[in-house]
């Protein structure tokens, strides 16, 4: 197996989109073990965003992209650490994060309630914040 289909758009000549087999492993292992899936969460709506090759020269970055800040909520660990609307996330602990799901994988179970050094571009700047993820809440029901 390679995926499991989530979706499908029928009139777009059958596209689907799917997550990969490991993660479905993943999640079902755990949901048999502890009946819940627990993850990290900092409390930041981001999106996609690729990096002037300047900054990531500037900055000495491997990859080509970071998580665009548009939203922190308030009473979340990236508020409490001080990430603002506009930042832009390129590490999350020693780890490059290029994307969404680089910073998603990299908030696992084991990240809860530890501290880790986020890296961001303010402006052209980099800064440095002490994060320390909360447990997600749970979806309602």
């Amino acid at each position: 197996m390679i995926g499991v289909n989530t979706a499908v758009i029928l009139p777009a000549q059958g596209i689907c989109f799917a997550i990969p087999s490991a993660t479905a492993l993943f999640v079902a292992q755990r949901l048999m073990r502890d009946g819940v899936l627990r993850r990290g969460w900092i409390g930041v709506g981001g999106q996609n965003v690729t990096l002037h090759r300047r900054l990531l020269f500037k900055h000495s970055l491997t990859g080509a992209g970071g998580v665009l800040v548009l939203s922190v909520e308030p009473r979340g660990a990236a508020a409490r650490a001080g990430l603002r609307e506009g930042d832009v996330i390129t590490h999350f602990g020693a780890q490059r994060v290029n994307g969404v799901d680089d910073l998603h994988r990299l908030l696992t179970e084991e990240s809860v309630g530890n501290a880790e050094t986020l890296g961001a571009l303010r402006r052209d700047e980099k800064v440095y914040l002490e994060i320390t993820p909360d447990l997600a809440p749970a979806l309602p029901d």
